[in-house]
């Protein structure tokens, strides 16, 4: 199995990592795999449902025309 290693990783990344991995019960090596394969698992499928159910979730709202706001703000 192949190995990486990260040089000059700044502390507050590795800090937010730790405690990611500390959150999810997982060793920070354990908190880095399942990070660079979690963007792998994401397929067509898992994609449709979240289109999906973000469809349903703002179905019936409407939403101000952002042209219409840039053109009042430039005309200021």
């Amino acid at each position: 199995m192949a190995q990486i290693f990260v040089r000059d990783l700044d502390p507050e990344t590795l800090e937010q990592l730790k405690s990611r991995a500390k959150l999810h019960g997982r060793s920070l090596q354990g908190e880095v795999k399942a990070f660079l394969k979690s963007p792998t698992q994401f397929t067509m499928k898992a994609a449709r449902e979240t289109s999906e159910h973000w469809h349903q979730r703002l179905a019936g709202r409407t939403a101000s025309d952002s042209g219409d706001l840039l053109r009042e703000d430039r005309d200021r």
